[in-house]
């Protein structure tokens, strides 16, 4: 993707509470159409970075671009643009538990286009939570009648409420089983290759950034130290990032993208076999 156009721009972002320094002169870009997998430690302020770029955290230095717009410092009525330009999944959907789905979806609409007609908000919200894999009966029910994966998918109805260009996905897949993380991943990167999203996604899952992501930028020691794709990190000999992936969870997700593949690599190989023999 040398030369893609940057959606998002951080230079020099800091970042304290207190005395506790989290950012310090913290650079980062996330290119257009890419899926940017964020990873790093515990207290190395994967969330607090999000929150920065959109405007809920304020740093106490630096510069954060979208779009090739300042988010620092505006007042929120005058980021309102650029704001309905991006949706996010906050960790564990983060619904309104008193809303039904169809509601919680409708929750940006009201906000951004409070005029349109009931009717048609329903429609919408009844198309962003089949986009999602919900099933039909999902709209009317509140959020503590669906399991934590369905959950997750009416939190990511919501952030694709306003046709975003910009998704961030904050842990989309903690406190998932193998099964419903795989299924998310596939979700996102099927959404992301169809609707020309770019992603911003926070994870711990190697799986996750295995399967989908395009590149991985690398929280640790106040900044972003690395970002490129996996086969650039492992060649860089940080510590934190050598444990991280040469794990045995990051050989393990090796594994599985291997076992992963040659299914793969078989049946493109079969197809190809029958074609010939026609």
């Amino acid at each position: 993707m040398a030369g893609a156009e940057n959606i998002i721009e951080v230079r020099g972002l800091k970042n304290a509470f207190g005395d506790q320094i989290v950012h310090e002169d913290l650079d980062l870009d996330v290119r257009k159409g890419e899926i940017l997998g964020v990873v790093g430690g515990s207290g190395t302020g994967k969330s607090v970075l999000m929150r920065s770029i959109i405007g809920l955290q304020s740093p106490m230095a630096g510069e954060v671009t979208v779009f090739g717009e300042p988010t620092v410092g505006r007042l929120e009525t005058d980021a309102i643009e650029i704001r309905k330009r991006w949706g996010v999944l906050f960790q564990g959907g983060a619904l309104f538990s008193t809303l039904t789905v169809a509601e919680n979806v409708q929750v940006p609409l009201r906000e951004f286009y409070p005029t349109l007609g009931l009717s048609l908000m329903d429609e919408i919200a009844s198309y962003k939570v089949t986009m999602t894999g919900l099933p039909n009966d999902a709209g009317p029910k509140f959020p503590a009648e669906l399991s934590g994966g369905m959950r997750k998918r009416a939190g990511l109805a919501r952030a694709l409420a306003l046709d975003p260009e910009l998704l961030f996905l904050d842990e989309p897949t903690a406190g998932l089983d193998p099964i419903g993380a795989a299924a998310f991943d596939e979700l996102t990167k099927s959404l992301q290759r169809t609707l020309g999203l770019t992603v911003f996604l926070i994870t711990h899952d190697l799986d996750t950034l295995y399967a989908i992501c395009d590149r991985v930028a690398v929280l640790a020691d106040k900044r972003v130290i690395a970002v490129g794709t996996i086969d650039e990190l492992l060649a860089l000999d940080h510590p934190w990032i050598q444990e991280y992936f040469r794990g045995p969870r990051g050989r393990a997700a090796v594994a599985t993208q291997e076992a992963q593949r040659v299914p793969s690599e078989q049946a493109t190989a079969g197809a190809a076999a029958d074609s010939g023999a026609d």
